[in-house]
């Protein structure tokens, strides 16, 4: 079966509705629990990343029960031959399952290179939040226009191959290649940046930007942000492939996305503190991504079309429990700890 069940045309006023929603729920986060700077400590970390995954979840079932309600209703689906709406239903239940584990295990990846932002920085902790906030707008809207562009690439059978294949090279060189440090005064863009607009030497509180005799002068508070932009960037362009490695849909795609998203800062001060701990969980990852690869340049095809969705689910939590708790068993020196980052493409 190929047809689309959550055609743009038909569900324009869902997105509408979803995104208003997120926006919503980013202006009580930043208006109402986070008006003034402070250092966001575990406890509270902790909090916000169960009320996070608790909305996915939740939004997850609601999502289960609206196809299952709507999908026997909807002339254009029940006409194609051997569409059964309960399977249908399912299967939209499990890819936004599978699709947000995949996202948000894919995310520690960026948490481990946000504590080399600021440490490089200098960033104190009562401001790494404004950071991060303003950080996910950027990250929803470059994620949006990755999708869109996506869903019409991946009509093609050809770009499937080719993300699929770019995906299995990106993991196997996550696998092998060494780790590195982190230097932004490198970065082509960051530099640019530099000659463009001044940069003062030093925070100026809050601000991103603040006037200095005359001149509108940028912060290194600002210069992180713009880092933690171009980050989010270079992870969407193996992260966003991978997810439709799992699913065609674009709204599935998008609002798992979108969850995965949210739940970033709040998972950020959860982990930053320990990210040296999972050093095994950089090779679970690399193995996510060579899978979700050969799902789209084999294990489709030789399933007839569609690998099923379980069977992916079932793999991917596998690799990354396995690489979690071989973490834990046997952890690594503290003398052969390296510096987190480069752990896809910096």
């Amino acid at each position: 079966m190929n047809v689309e069940l959550f055609p743009l045309s038909q569900y324009w006023w869902f997105y509408a509705a979803f995104t208003g929603g997120v926006l919503l729920l980013l202006a009580v986060d930043l208006g109402v629990f986070h008006r003034s700077a402070h250092e966001v400590r575990f406890r509270e970390a902790a909090t916000w990343s169960v009320v996070w995954v608790a909305l996915a979840l939740l939004f997850n079932y609601a999502l289960y029960q609206y196809a299952l309600w709507k999908f026997p209703q909807d002339a254009r689906l029940t006409s194609v031959p051997g569409f059964d709406p309960v399977a249908a239903a399912w299967q939209v239940g499990l890819e936004f399952l599978t699709g947000y584990v995949v996202e948000k295990s894919l995310s520690v990846d960026n948490i481990f290179v946000f504590v080399m932002i600021f440490s490089y920085f200098a960033i104190p902790a009562k401001y790494q939040h404004r950071v991060l906030f303003y950080g996910i707008l950027g990250a929803l809207m470059s994620r949006a226009l990755f999708i869109a562009l996506g869903s019409v690439l991946m009509q093609l059978h050809w770009v499937v191959l080719l993300f699929g294949a770019f995906l299995i090279f990106t993991g196997l060189k996550m696998m092998l290649a060494p780790e590195k440090g982190l230097d932004p005064d490198r970065n082509p863009l960051i530099r640019l940046f530099r000659k463009v607009v001044p940069v003062t030497s030093e925070l100026h509180g809050p601000r991103f930007f603040i006037r200095l005799g005359g001149a509108l002068h940028a912060t290194p508070l600002f210069v992180a942000l713009l880092f933690v932009e171009i980050t989010d960037i270079i992870f969407a362009v193996d992260s966003v492939p991978a997810i439709f490695a799992l699913t065609r849909e674009p709204m599935i795609v998008f609002t798992s996305n979108v969850f995965a998203i949210l739940g970033l800062r709040a998972l950020y001060f959860l982990l930053a503190g320990a990210y040296s701990r999972f050093y095994m969980l950089k090779y679970g990852l690399a193995l996510v991504l060579v899978f979700v690869g050969l799902k789209m340049v084999w294990l489709n095809d030789w399933y007839g079309g569609k690998f099923p969705i379980s069977i992916s689910l079932a793999v991917i939590g596998a690799l990354i429990a396995v690489s979690v708790v071989l973490s834990l068993c046997f952890p690594r020196r503290a003398a052969a700890v390296a510096p987190a980052g480069g752990l896809r493409k910096l």
